[in-house]
């Protein structure tokens, strides 16, 4: 989602909730159709308090959902990298083969599974590197301490990779439950209606226009960013990216030269077994 769209969108309500109003205004007593102002101003401050309250707590919610798959895709990233370097002390027939698949692994989260986490298709799917990585592993068999030592934590990293995908596949399909955006809508739909009965043909256009404008631009305004929170994978303007993953295959690309490892990858770039 781009900025252009939920512009529209914020216009396009504002503008009909303005129009609305200045209707409603046509016909409207002089003084709103309230015989006590202050008592109505009272009920409506209730209203919009509980309203208020709601919307704090689910952006509060939407935001730590956001954040865990922020969080959760810098950490796998992170430890792609690290496990890269511990297969380094594993016996040597195993190196490069583990090496490799924690490339394509990377490649695949980038160029496989980011993609299903935008359309929210993800479900179920696993990496088929992460298998492939659990195969390589069965047959080791490590000998001197400093192997049993490097296998060890590599069991550990993987436990930890594997937190952190499901951590950053969190918030692929979203975690506010539709009964939540149905109280959300009921709750600005009698807010919007509440705001139609203080229409006054006494007051000046303008100021009922600002007025209702400046509440419904607020409250649409939150439920947007309610909804950019929590679906946090799309291309647009704080979308969460790839781009530690991007970033740690940057960098083992450099290590896989430097290391000497010259056998060709059991993946293309996008992660694909050959």
């Amino acid at each position: 989602m781009n900025l252009i769209v939920p512009a529209v969108i914020l216009i396009v309500i504002t503008a009909v909730a303005i129009a609305a109003l200045l209707f409603v205004r046509r016909t409207a007593p002089d003084g709103g159709y309230f015989n006590d102002g202050d008592r109505a101003a009272g009920f409506f401050g209730v209203l919009a308090t509980g309203f208020a309250v709601l919307l704090g707590f689910i952006v509060f919610l939407a935001f730590a959902s956001h954040d865990q798959s922020r969080t959760g895709a810098e950490t796998e990233a992170l430890l792609i990298a690290q496990q890269y370097e511990t297969a380094q002390f594993l016996p040597a027939d195993v190196r490069a083969e583990l090496g490799g698949q924690l490339i394509c692994y990377g490649r695949y989260v980038v160029h496989g599974e980011w993609p299903l986490m935008e359309d929210g298709d993800l479900n179920d799917e696993v990496n088929p590197w992460g298998i492939a990585l659990f195969q390589s592993l069965q047959g080791v068999e490590p000998d001197s301490s400093s192997e049993q030592s490097a296998y060890d934590k590599w069991l550990d990293q993987t436990s930890d990779r594997e937190q952190a995908r499901q951590d950053r596949a969190h918030g692929a399909e979203g975690i506010i439950p539709i009964t939540l955006w149905v109280v959300l809508f009921l709750g600005a739909a009698m807010i919007f209606v509440f705001m139609l009965f203080f229409a006054d043909s006494g007051e000046r256009a303008v100021v009922q226009a600002l007025l209702i404008g400046s509440v419904t631009s607020v409250i649409v305004a939150t439920l947007l960013l309610i909804n950019a929170l929590d679906n946090p994978f799309h291309t647009g303007v704080g979308g969460l990216r790839p781009v530690a993953m991007e970033r740690t295959l940057d960098i083992l690309e450099v290590q896989l030269a430097d290391l000497g490892e010259r056998a060709p990858l059991p993946c293309s770039e996008d992660g694909e077994a050959f």
